[in-house]
């Protein structure tokens, strides 16, 4: 872990085009698969009053990081579908801070989310493992980035993945929780 509240597990590099193995492929398709087990296992004793704390000064609560990664990992799994089944498709963005300030991201219980996260996962990954080698060279277009393999877009999602439970638990370690 980084000192950087922001980046607890460091920057997300983006590279386009750089090789990417099938070992590394299952790598980045493990980390993943595990995420919801990952996210749920620093969240469980939380109290609300703890899970309300934000991560960071000027930062999110725990509980709308926790609302905001089935949120971001609900879009990645369309970004790959997309980026598989059309030729080129354009990736819709979204203004996830405006999403992390709904009335659901501020006070829904979080075991709603968990319980998303893991069925999202569950679905993404088997499709994930069904897939040729080649597929992964497929792109979409990112408004933001330009051209995405689905290669990119895993490593961007298990870095997701590892970004917001280090958030959860340096929180939980400078507050001794």
């Amino acid at each position: 872990m980084t000192e950087d509240l922001r980046y607890p597990v460091g920057k997300f590099e983006y590279r386009p085009d750089a090789a990417v193995s099938a070992k590394d492929r299952a790598v980045l398709i493990g980390q993943i698969a595990e995420a919801p087990a990952n996210l749920s296992a620093e969240v469980a004793h939380l109290t609300d009053t703890q899970l309300d704390t934000p991560y960071r000064p000027g930062g999110w609560t725990v509980r709308q990081v926790v609302h905001h990664v089935p949120d971001s990992h609900m879009n990645a799994y369309i970004r790959c579908k997309l980026a598989v089944t059309e030729d080129g498709p354009q990736i819709k963005t979204y203004e996830e801070a405006l999403w992390a300030e709904t009335i659901d991201s501020r006070t829904a219980p979080i075991d709603v989310s968990l319980t998303l996260l893991t069925s999202l996962h569950k679905r993404w990954i088997m499709w994930l493992r069904s897939l040729d080698e080649p597929v992964f060279a497929r792109k979409a277009f990112h408004p933001d980035w330009g051209p995405m393999r689905v290669d990119d877009l895993l490593q961007l999602y298990a870095w997701h993945g590892r970004h917001h439970v280090g958030h959860i638990k340096q929180l939980k370690a400078r507050n001794k929780w």
